[in-house]
């Protein structure tokens, strides 16, 4: 794995110890901001000229243009640490999949420091859809997690029993339902009202329960601190990552791409047409079961590039864009809905098609392929791939998320299809106007961006593109996108000591006070 901001280093790497330490060194290299400038970048052409449709398959292996932007999610202003008394203590269950929890998780930790509330280690809502009940501890480096926010906030594994009068208490936590994207302002009313009334409150569901555009850049940096740091995999996914990784790049470049075509998603798009009428069945029936009532029409939807791409348009996207039959791709996907006939059209364009299971045979993956740990593995590997592709990156957590690490790990190319654009490209297609199809798929490509720093638009989430919050420049004249100084996190950690030292010390005067007065 290479050092966040560096060129990319093919073969094999390291051992033992691995990713795990490569990882250590990286997120201590970005919190304090003294990564080198990125090098070999690639500027897409962006003015959509059709004379210049031309497309270097080289370049887009390469990391996209930084701008002389830098990932650092370090706190640039007065940062307080954490008070050893809070006002309580907060739990939350963080539901749906691995990047919904991942999402809830950052919000979960952003909550207790806006509230000054002790965090109970985060649950995760395994059963009821993944069937997994790995939880916390069975996917992330718990302790590790506890480390790395300890100058944000307290983080305990439970809570604690009060011990009073010879007696042991519980604390029973009260359970609210927050509202979906919650300001802070029901979080310094309404959640810490109840939380300061019964020592402890309990948010269930906790998914998207927290506003994601927050004017306040602190705050911000704090989710970057505990999606890109703190949130690290247990040390055997990380292994197992790094394994599928080299055997990968033994072979030189890799693309990953997130294949979103499977039956959910069919059915939330309402894309039913190119099925037979027992799939189209399957899908209306699973619509009507889990998504709100409303008529879609295929053609309008197809239209306005709402369809999940097909297989075989994602092989000849990557045709027209320059990439041969040589290229190895790495397939992140549940099981694909409408079986092997959609994929033999794509099979037949990119014969070097892999998944987890196919490079990395091992029991773990084999009992748990489409389980959490399967999804870790899946989402690590599209991390450190040369080349980034969601197929639909429409409400897809896992290829959202994807898009803003990578963007933080060093602006790594991604290839994001814009499928309103390329929607009548396709439909003239079928139809049988192929004249031109490649040399318009480029035009519209060309106009996409690959990954480097670019403002942030609603829809797009603060999760997918954390820019110019969670980034900074060494030299500018904007005070505000100035890198901090190196010896931040020696600052924080004496301020954190001096705190500490402070509180003992006051513990003992009180108690001297008490003494005395007996």
């Amino acid at each position: 794995m290479r050092r966040l901001g560096h060129p990319r280093q093919h073969g094999k790497q390291g051992g033992g110890g691995g990713l795990l330490a490569k990882l250590s060194i990286a997120a201590l290299f970005l919190l304090i901001c003294s990564l080198s400038l990125l090098s070999a970048p690639f500027t897409p052409n962006t003015n959509g000229s059709t004379a210049q449709s031309q497309m270097n398959v080289e370049d887009l292996w390469k990391s996209a243009n930084s701008g002389g932007w830098k990932p650092s999610s370090a706190p640039r202003s007065e940062w307080p640490s954490p008070p050893k008394e809070t006002n309580g203590y907060l739990r939350v269950r963080c539901n749906g999949g691995l990047n919904q929890q991942r999402s809830a998780i950052c919000n979960a930790v952003l909550a207790a420091r806006i509230m000054n509330a002790t965090l109970v280690l985060p649950e995760l809502d395994a059963n009821s859809f993944w069937h997994d009940d790995s939880g916390f501890h069975g996917l992330y480096d718990v302790e590790h997690f506890i480390q790395s926010l300890r100058f944000d906030v307290q983080i305990v594994e439970r809570i604690p029993e009060i011990h009073k009068n010879g007696k042991t208490k519980k604390i029973k936590a009260f359970q609210l339902r927050p509202p979906r994207d919650a300001p802070i302002s029901w979080y310094t009313t309404d959640a810490l009202k109840k939380m300061k009334e019964h020592g402890a409150i309990y948010l269930s569901p906790f998914s998207h329960r927290l506003a994601e555009e927050i004017d306040n850049p602190e705050y911000q940096r704090l989710r970057c601190r505990v999606n890109y740091h703190a949130l690290r995999f247990k040390p055997h996914i990380m292994k197992l990552s790094e394994s599928i990784v080299d055997k990968l790049r033994a072979q030189g470049h890799f693309m990953a791409i997130h294949l979103r075509f499977e039956m959910d998603m069919l059915s939330f798009a309402g894309c039913f047409d190119i099925f037979t009428p027992a799939e189209q069945k399957i899908l209306k029936k699973y619509r009507k079961e889990n998504f709100a009532d409303k008529t879609l029409i295929y053609k309008e939807r197809r239209a306005i590039g709402k369809c999940p791409l097909t297989p075989e348009e994602v092989g000849l996207i990557l045709r027209a864009m320059g990439f041969n039959n040589s290229t190895r791709i790495y397939l992140a996907a549940g099981e694909l809905f409408g079986g092997e006939r959609f994929m033999t059209p794509f099979r037949a364009l990119f014969p070097r098609l892999e998944n987890h299971s196919s490079v990395d045979a091992s029991e773990e993956l084999a009992t748990n392929s489409q389980g959490l740990i399967g999804s870790a593995v899946d989402y690590m590997v599209c991390l450190l791939a040369d080349i980034f592709m969601p197929t639909y990156d429409g409400p897809s957590n896992f290829a959202n998320n994807l898009l803003g690490h990578r963007l933080y790990y060093g602006f790594r190319t991604n290839i994001r299809p814009d499928r309103k654009g390329l929607a009548p490209v396709f439909i003239a297609r079928e139809n049988g106007r192929t004249a031109g199809f490649e040399e318009a798929v480029r035009h519209v490509m060309l106009k996409t961006n690959f990954g480097g720093p670019h403002k942030r638009i609603s829809p797009e989430s603060f999760y997918t593109n954390s820019w110019p919050e969670c980034f900074c420049q060494m030299e500018t004249q904007n005070p505000a996108h100035k890198c901090p100084s190196e010896n931040v996190m020696q600052n924080l950690h004496s301020q954190l000591v001096t705190e500490n030292i402070n509180r003992e010390q006051h513990n003992r005067s009180d108690s001297t006070v008490s003494l005395t007065e007996r």
